[in-house]
């Protein structure tokens, strides 16, 4: 695979580029919030394309060779961080042949620096499954991690680009703004959710559960990155029917035949969420992405 990349990123070089583009900050993000995100900073000083659609899983993006081409034409790559892209944009960055965007270089921007994180490991090996190395990365999943987010990305281009740093600043402190009067919001209507338990296929929506007085209960995985077994599954149940679990979630990129029977059998109410803007034609950035979730939730917690 990281061969075809190569071959293919040497062929479209020869291509031209087009001018417009070639007057604008290039940002390779990972999902589309970042890529929103950057655009909220940036304004008309970036242009911004995203590797992930929305739909997919943020630990298992595929590698198209096109995307070697686009880091290698990129100023910077914004990324979630706390190896949550580990299995696909180092070979990536590596294959792009692109000095500016390696790990530690000005344009490598995490977004997860001003974060910590839930769930840090106290030890790790294979049998506890590879996905979550720095703790859990899904920091997208609450508004308030984000807007630690949108400050890192505008250190970031003010890194790069210090003749613009003041630009970056003004962007990020009027998008945080906007941020504040949507969490406000969110933290109303999200009462009916507080004290409600939940499970989820990943362990990607503690940020969301913390953020709105929800309890995470459980997981469908044994850990992240681990599949489930029957023994888990049939703990699982008995610890749901004796706890009186009230959801069951499954992200959109997880499997349904096993969440909803567990749902079914325990008699939790199944949601499916997405777990990054894109991942339903409604959530097309990161405000409408956390709006759905938060919508939905609600919904599913109000319905008789």
């Amino acid at each position: 695979m990281k061969r075809s990349l190569v071959v293919l990123l040497v062929a479209v070089l020869l291509l031209p580029v087009g001018s417009d583009a070639a007057k604008k900050i290039r940002v390779v993000a990972t999902i589309p919030d970042l890529a929103d995100m950057t655009r909220q900073v940036g304004g008309d000083l970036v242009d911004v394309t995203s590797l992930a659609t929305g739909v997919e899983d943020i630990h298992a993006v595929p590698m198209k060779p096109s995307f070697a081409v686009l880091l290698n034409r990129a100023d910077a790559v914004v990324l979630m961080g706390l190896e949550a892209e580990h299995a696909f944009l180092p070979a990536l960055i590596e294959a792009s042949r692109n000095s500016k965007i390696r790990r530690d270089a000005p344009g490598y921007i995490d977004s997860s620096v001003y974060v910590t994180p839930l769930e840090p490991p106290t030890r790790l090996d294979r049998s506890q499954g590879d996905q979550h190395p720095m703790g859990n990365p899904h920091i997208n999943l609450d508004p308030v991690m984000g807007k630690s987010m949108v400050r890192a990305i505008a250190d970031g281009l003010s890194r790069l680009y210090p003749e613009n740093a003041g630009t970056f600043r003004a962007n990020a402190t009027a998008y945080t703004a906007k941020l504040d009067e949507h969490i406000a919001r969110w933290q109303q209507e999200a009462a009916p959710l507080k004290g409600k338990k939940i499970v989820s296929y990943h362990p990607d929506l503690i940020y969301f559960a913390e953020r709105f007085g929800m309890i995470s209960f459980g997981t469908i995985e044994i850990r992240a990155g681990v599949d489930p077994t029957p023994g888990h599954i049939e703990e699982l149940r008995q610890a749901m029917l004796r706890q009186k679990v009230d959801f069951v979630v499954r992200e959109l990129h997880y499997p349904a035949g096993l969440a909803e029977t567990i749902a079914r059998q325990t008699g939790a109410k199944l949601v499916e969420l997405p777990a990054m803007a894109g991942g339903m034609p409604e959530t097309k950035d990161y405000i409408s992405f956390v709006d759905y979730n938060v919508r939905t939730m609600v919904k599913a917690a109000t319905a008789r």
